[in-house]
């Protein structure tokens, strides 16, 4: 270890005035603990106000769940079985100012293998094709997903719905499957044809690109909402490498904490697979429910 360049026993003036002209050096740090501890005064010691506001992006402060964007995914596999349900319960789950435009709903099961910051990990839920201000878009109704740092950013930066579960995607022979489990339940289970037909590639970059919709919650310390916001926000840089449709089914079990079966299946519509390379943009608020 290095000497320090003062004596810390016998702290003078000299000492003094280096903590004044250089605060953000170690040894300017160490000294300025140093006279401190010769006060037993440590009230003034700690974080100051403007640094905890420079640093504050999430939580932990010093650590937090999550790193800084871009949020860049990298063979990204989605399946998709898009199925027609009932519009009145539909109804019931979409909030005003967005619109239904079909009593359909796509039901998602999505592989990311290679994420920045949030790793490799596998998530479920359900989207549903809406339209906001006379664009067409996706409201993202539930997600559930096996990794912290993706939940903990998706609910604290987007607003997304997101919640623990245990999804699976993978290949099985000739078959695409997808699964989700809430704790030893299964509750979804969606199976396709593998790859039976190629799909145009510009068809299924343009679903990607679709504006889609979120709202987020954080409440207050006291439980009373403090944050209700409608928050729109779109994939960018989207390199599409594959897609295919072919048939599918999907079977949804009730649960009473993953109600995914409260969107009956009437009819099976259409079932998508594809892989892509996209980043997840940042959101922007379209509509405040608290003004």
């Amino acid at each position: 270890m290095r000497d320090s360049p003062v004596g810390l026993s016998n702290i003078n003036a000299r000492e003094i005035q280096c903590v004044q002209k250089d605060s953000g050096s170690f040894w300017a740090r160490l000294l300025h603990y140093s006279l401190a501890h010769k006060r037993g005064d440590f009230r003034h010691v700690g974080m100051k106000e403007h640094e905890v506001r420079d640093r504050a992006f999430a939580m932990p402060l010093t650590q937090p769940a999550y790193p800084r964007g871009p949020y860049r995914f990298v063979d990204r596999e989605y399946f998709i079985i898009t199925y027609r349900t009932d519009p009145e319960k539909l109804r019931a789950l979409v909030p005003a100012p967005l619109e239904i435009e079909a009593p359909l709903v796509k039901y998602e099961f999505i592989r990311m293998p290679d994420s920045t910051g949030f790793g490799d990990y596998t998530e479920s839920g359900q989207v549903i094709p809406v339209s906001f201000a006379g664009r067409s878009g996706n409201y993202t109704l539930c997600m559930f997903l096996n990794d912290h740092p993706p939940i903990a950013a998706g609910r604290e930066l987007w607003g997304f719905p997101k919640k623990l579960g245990s999804p699976t995607l993978r290949a099985e022979t000739d078959t695409l499957i997808g699964t989700l489990d809430y704790g030893p339940v299964r509750v979804a289970t969606g199976t396709m044809g593998y790859k039976h037909h190629a799909m145009d590639i510009a068809r299924a970059k343009g679903a990607l690109s679709a504006p889609n919709f979120l709202l987020k919650i954080i409440p207050h310390v006291d439980g009373s909402p403090r944050i209700c916001e409608l928050v729109e926000y779109y994939m960018e840089d989207i390199q599409v490498k594959g897609a295919w449709t072919g048939p599918a089914a999907l079977s949804l079990t009730p649960h009473a904490l993953a109600p995914v079966a409260e969107l009956p299946v009437l009819e099976v519509v259409a079932a998508t697979h594809s892989v892509a390379d996209l980043t997840l943009g940042l959101g922007k608020v379209v509509h405040d429910y608290l003004r």
